[in-house]
This record gives structure tokens, C-alpha cells and sequence, in this order.
């Protein structure tokens, strides 16, 4: 299927990494144009080159986005490059662990910087841009909004946040065309989720468990699997689709445990 990407300018936060070098890699594959932001240069490069390997072009952006200035200054580098934005994945953030006993104040207001006040401030940059470009915005979150995972409330309450946005903006939205859908994820082998893994005392047997848990194949989401839907929300293929939280889980999130043989 066409999804008519070709030379479109896509915004990846976090886009060196895990779901969004997928998501990354996925655009380029349809031939539109990947803007990687991430705080890392030499990860970025690497994304990029992948990109180029492909016989696309891309742009990498270092930039630490819970520095708000940060999140201008990389929406005013991609339009002095390309002049124009079509599409905005916000991607970036990580599940840091700050939770009821284990945090404070100063923690939990960080963690806010780090997983939810960028994805207002890219989207807060990109407006016009968009506008003009009738363009479309993924917020990637999690399903710790929707199941609680125990000691992790400024993530849970970052990715409570990314849901609510991404229906408030969509109907903010409505006037201009631009669509503003949400994937909600469970379980994807990224290599955060890897690292994490390998803190565990049984890092192999909770895996197990884990996968068992998920009703469909029993397995892991898988980044590419992720991707795939971000770049069709991002195309005119999903032109009357907006203000929708769709979970790329397996059934992780809403099939009834009772079918799960244990």
C-alpha cells in the first residue's frame, strides 16, 4: 500500500532508540523524510546512516527535551532545513521509577520534563506548521495510564497526561484537519525494556512470565509493529482517524486474563 509519505517531514522524538529508531526507519522506507531528535549525537548519526543506507535523507537534531528551550530550538531547525512539518511523533521518554514512596517533589516534577511536558511543548512549536501541512501527530504512551504498575507514578501519570492530549488536542484540532491519534503500548522488546529486564533478580524466568501473560502469541510487541501503525496514523490511508487511544499490545491491556492458560 502507497501510504503517500514521499517527501514528507516527520518530527521523531527520541528517534535513535528503541521505538522510535523503528518508527524512523519505517518512514524512511516510505520515502518521507525523518527528523531524529535525541539527546545523543553519536546514536543519532547512526540512525541517520541507517536512513541514507535506505536511499533517503534525514536530519538528527541533538536536543535534550526536558530542557524546555530545547524543544523550540528543534522545531525551528527542522523548518530551517525543510520549511514545512508534516507529521510529529512524540516518542521520547523513559519509565524512571519515581513513585508514591520512592520519589519527592523535585523527582516527580523531573519526570514530568522528561515524559510529558515535551510532548505538549513539540506539538506547542510545530502548530503552525502543521496547520499549513494539514499534517498529523502520534503520541506514542503506555499502558501504565490505563493498568498501574506499582512504583512508577510520575510515568503512569506522564502517560495519563499523554491520553488526555491527544483527545483534547484532536478535538482543538478539528477546525484545521489535523489528526492527533495515540498508540498505547504494553510490552515491546526495546533495549530500555531489555536493560530494565536484566536488573531482575530472574531476569529470564520474569520474562517468561511475562510473555505468557500476553494473550496473543504469547509474545512481545515488537518495535517494527509499532512503527508500522505510527506511519499509517501518520498518512492520508488514516484520513478520517483521529482522537483514538489504539493499543498495538497483543490483547495485553483488554482481553479478559481468563483465556490465558496458565
Amino acid at each position: 500500500m502507497n501510504l503517500n509519505l514521499k517527501d514528507k517531514v516527520v518530527i521523531v522524538t527520541g528517534g535513535a532508540k528503541g521505538i522510535g529508531r523503528a518508527i524512523v526507519l519505517a518512514l524512511a522506507a516510505e520515502g518521507a523524510i525523518p527528523v531524529i531528535v535525541g539527546r545523543n549525537t553519536q546514536d543519532n548519526e547512526i540512525v541517520k546512516a541507517e536512513v541514507e543506507a535506505l536511499g533517503n535523507t534525514a536530519l538528527c537534531i541533538e536536543a535534550e527535551l526536558s530542557i524546555p528551550e530545547h524543544n523550540a530550538i528543534a522545531v525551528e531547525k527542522t523548518l530551517e532545513r525543510y520549511g514545512r512539518i508534516d507529521g510529529l511523533v512524540n516518542n521520547a521518554g523513559v519509565n524512571d521509577g519515581v513513585g508514591l514512596a520512592s520519589g519527592d517533589y523535585q523527582k516527580f516534577v523531573d519526570s514530568l520534563h522528561k515524559n510529558l511536558i515535551h510532548y505538549y511543548l513539540m506539538a506547542h512549536h510545530s502548530l503552525a506548521a502543521l496547520k499549513l501541512a494539514k499534517g498529523s501527530i502520534v503520541n506514542i504512551t503506555s499502558k501504565t495510564a490505563e493498568t498501574g504498575q506499582g512504583n512508577t507514578s510520575a510515568y503512569a501519570a506522564s502517560n495519563g497526561g499523554r491520553n488526555a492530549l491527544t483527545r483534547e488536542w484532536a478535538v482543538e484540532l478539528l477546525p484545521y484537519s489535523v489528526r492527533v491519534n495515540a498508540i498505547v503500548v504494553a510490552e515491546s522488546s526495546t533495549p530500555q525494556y531489555d536493560r530494565w529486564i536484566q536488573t531482575l533478580t530472574n531476569p529470564e524466568e520474569t520474562l517468561k512470565k511475562i510473555t505468557d501473560r500476553i494473550p496473543l502469541e504469547h509474545r512481545m510487541t515488537t518495535p517494527e509493529e509499532i512503527a508500522d501503525m505510527t506511519v499509517f496514523l501518520l498518512s492520508d490511508r488514516s484520513s478520517h482517524t483521529t482522537g483514538q487511544l489504539i493499543h498495538v499490545d497483543g490483547g495485553y491491556v483488554h482481553l479478559d486474563r481468563s483465556i490465558i492458560a496458565e
